[in-house]
C-alpha cells in the first residue's frame, strides 16, 4: 500500500508506516499468543540448506526475499529456541522465517546440536551457533557486516553470547532471551529445570562453566536490544533486567508472540530491525 502524501493526521501516518513496514501475509492476532496458534500457521519451506559442519544437524536453512541477493542484502541470522533440547528443532520458527523473508530480509536460520544430541549441550551447542554464523561469511554475496543476529528464548541466550564474539555484525536482538543462566536455573518451570541438563551440572558444581555460558558475565555486542513480553511465563520478565540494558517491554505479550508474524510483538521486532539497518 502506498500512503497518500496529503494525509496529515498522526494516527493515519502511523498506520501507513506500519503497513509499509510489515508486508507479510499473516493476519493480526491478539497478544499472548499460544504455541498452538504458531504451530498451525502456513509456512514456506526454506529455499536452501547450507551445511556448516559434518553433523546432519549442523546446517543453516535459507529463506530468500523476492529481491535478488546482493552485497547490500539485509540478513537475519535466526537462532531458534526450545530450552536447548533436541525435542524442539527449528520447525516452530518456520513462520517467523517465512514472514521475515516476505518483509524483505534474507533469513539464515541455524539448526544446531542440542541437549540430547551427541556433541550437544555446553559448549558444543554454542560452538555450533558460532560456526553457523561464521559460515555466512563465505556465502556470497551475503556479508556478516549486513547481518543482525536474532535469538528467541534459549536461542536468545546463545545469540547474546555470539554477538559478543562477533563485533562485525550489525547488532543482536534478544526475543524473550535468557540473559542470566544461573538465575534461570533456579526456576521451577519445565524449561528452567532442564538448564542443568544443558550445562551438564548445577551452578554450584560447575561455577566456571556457568560463568562462561552466562551473558551477564560475558561481553555483549555494542548494539544489543532486548525485547520482552510482560506476560511471559517461560522466560520471566526479570530476565530482561539482568543486563546493563534498557529492555523494550511489550505489554500483554507472552513467550510466543515474538515468533507469530501477526502479533504486535512482531511489528516491534521489524521496527528494531529497520533501525539496525539504517
Amino acid at each position: 500500500m502506498k500512503c497518500p502524501a496529503t494525509i496529515s493526521t498522526a494516527l493515519i501516518l502511523a498506520q501507513c508506516v506500519s503497513l509499509h513496514a510489515v508486508a507479510n501475509d499473516y493476519p493480526q492476532v491478539d497478544s499472548n499468543v499460544p504455541y498452538a496458534k504458531v504451530s498451525a500457521l502456513a509456512v514456506k519451506s526454506a529455499d536452501e540448506r547450507v551445511p556448516y559442519g559434518p553433523d546432519p544437524l549442523q546446517y543453516a536453512a535459507v529463506w530468500r526475499p523476492a529481491e535478488e541477493l546482493s552485497t547490500s542484502s539485509k540478513v537475519v541470522v535466526l537462532v531458534h529456541g526450545g530450552c536447548w533440547l533436541n525435542a524442539y528443532d527449528m520447525q516452530h520458527s518456520y513462520a517467523l522465517s517465512t514472514a521475515l523473508a516476505q518483509d524483505g530480509f534474507v533469513v539464515w536460520s541455524l539448526e544446531y546440536r542440542r541437549t540430547g544430541d551427541p556433541g550437544g549441550g555446553w559448549p558444543g551447542t554454542f560452538n555450533d551457533v558460532l560456526a553457523g554464523i561464521e559460515k555466512l561469511a563465505s556465502y556470497a554475496p551475503l556479508s556478516l557486516h549486513q547481518a543482525v543476529i536474532i535469538g528467541h528464548s534459549a536461542g536468545g541466550h546463545l545469540s547474546l553470547l555470539a554477538g559478543g564474539r562477533l563485533p562485525q555484525v550489525r547488532g543482536v536482538i534478544g526475543l524473550a532471551a535468557i540473559t542470566d543462566i544461573v538465575d534461570y536455573a533456579q526456576g521451577e518451570n519445565s524449561c528452567q529445570q532442564v538448564t542443568d541438563d544443558f550445562m551438564g551440572a548445577t551452578p554450584a558444581e560447575a561455577e566456571m562453566f556457568y560463568k562462561q555460558a552466562n551473558p551477564v558475565n560475558q561481553p555483549l555486542h555494542a548494539r544489543t536490544v532486548l525485547l520482552q513480553g510482560d506476560a511471559d511465563t517461560i522466560v520471566p520478565l526479570q530476565q530482561a533486567s539482568r543486563l546493563p540494558l534498557v529492555p523494550q517491554i511489550e505489554t500483554g505479550a507472552g513467550h510466543f508472540d515474538w515468533i507469530h508474524p501477526g502479533s504486535a510483538a512482531y511489528q516491534r521486532l521489524i521496527t528494531n530491525l529497520q533501525e539496525m539497518f539504517e
